[in-house]
């Protein structure tokens, strides 16, 4: 059976709008309340720094220091985490510093999942409506957190990547090496390539029926699907299909100064009777969709790791119908029982399932816990 991880207490000073807090949190969570605008998914996302060291909601670093301030600092005592207590500090500068129990890692890398969490918000029906570059984040995300070897693989093809693509440019130009010094970063991003294909796949087929049946739980009365969209998903090999795909198309990269194939151009395929989800599915069925995708990315955490990741629960629920809601809210359960920490605007929109835990209110930033 899976450990909960846990946020016990929570310091925040210069982040967003919240000038500092000092947030305790219950064995089963906490309810914030307050309107939009005042630092309810702020707070969501200082918590969810710990996992990722950076903003779950994609902005720059130096963009979630308060206006006028220098940096900004965050705080946690943790429970069934790799350690009891963490802090992070980042500057304008872009300068980061990590502290686990006292002690610095000894790269960033080593403080990732710090405190495992899976955040749902509205804001999420991205994965399902936005472009494929939200749906591989979601994969990068969901299997580097998981695995060792996949976390691994993604630098060091990011890096090759990059070089790759310096090199595409240079050549462009007539640069000293053209070709050849193309085709010296191909077989590093054939060989870690591979890897993230390989593991991609592997989730997919894992994940499929999983996707399916919670799906239709929601309500989704029609077929759903999910899939891996890469030239390479069948490849019996995908370190020879890849290198040969780089090759082939070496001078036409040359041309457009990019590379064109390999997993950074791959999809994760979402299907209701057959047809893409993008164009053919209802607002609400695409939030569904979203929300089905989170519970994996929290299954395959507990699976992976014996830990049951905290739920950042950023008012998921709006526009919602309540028959809905109630079934997702089903599926929370059959994921684990773990911290939830939820963030709606009024009181009469905690879900049922929430309405014993802790309640603190927002106001411009400062938070205040309310009387039992």
């Amino acid at each position: 059976m899976a450990s909960p991880a846990r946020l016990d207490a929570l310091t925040v000073t210069d982040f967003r709008n919240i000038a500092a807090a000092e947030v305790r949190f219950g064995a089963h969570g906490i309810v914030i309340l307050g309107e939009n605008g005042q630092g309810k998914s702020n707070l969501i996302e200082a918590i969810g720094y710990f996992r990722l060291l950076r903003s779950l909601r994609g902005a720059r670093d130096k963009d979630l220091i308060r206006f006028g301030q220098a940096a900004f600092h965050l705080g946690a005592e943790l429970g069934h985490a790799a350690a009891h207590r963490a802090s992070i500090g980042v500057d304008r500068q872009g300068r980061k510093k990590v502290v686990l129990d006292g002690g610095e890692p000894e790269r960033l890398t080593d403080a990732l999942d710090t405190l495992p969490s899976v955040a749902f918000a509205p804001r999420d029906v991205d994965l399902v409506s936005g472009a494929p570059a939200e749906r591989r984040r979601y994969l990068d995300i969901t299997l580097a957190l998981t695995s060792a070897s996949y976390l691994n693989a993604l630098r060091l093809y990011r890096g090759a990547l990059a070089r790759r693509n310096a090199a595409l440019r240079d050549a462009a130009k007539g640069g000293r090496g053209s070709s050849a010094g193309v085709a010296a970063w191909e077989p590093a991003l054939a060989e870690q390539g591979a890897v993230l294909i390989t593991q991609r796949r592997e989730w997919v087929a894992a994940r499929a029926a999983e996707y399916a049946s919670r799906c239709a739980a929601v309500g989704e009365a029609g077929a759903s699907a999910l899939g891996y969209s890469s030239p390479f998903a069948d490849a019996i090999s995908p370190r020879e299909a890849l290198g040969e795909a780089l090759e082939r198309q070496r001078d036409h990269d040359i041309r457009r100064c990019l590379t064109h194939a390999g997993p950074h151009r791959d999809d994760l395929a979402l299907t209701l009777d057959g047809r893409d989800l993008r164009t053919v599915g209802s607002a609400g069925q695409q939030r569904s969709s979203a929300i089905v995708l989170r519970l994996l990315e929290a299954a395959t955490h507990r699976d992976a790791t014996g830990v049951m990741p905290v739920l950042l629960l950023d008012d998921p629920f709006a526009e919602l119908d309540r028959s809905r809601t109630a079934r997702i809210l089903e599926l929370l359960g059959t994921v684990g029982h773990g911290q939830c920490i939820v963030a709606v605007p009024k009181e009469d929109e905690i879900p049922e399932r929430f309405t014993r835990l802790e309640r603190w209110r927002v106001a411009g930033g400062v938070f205040t816990k309310v009387a039992s």
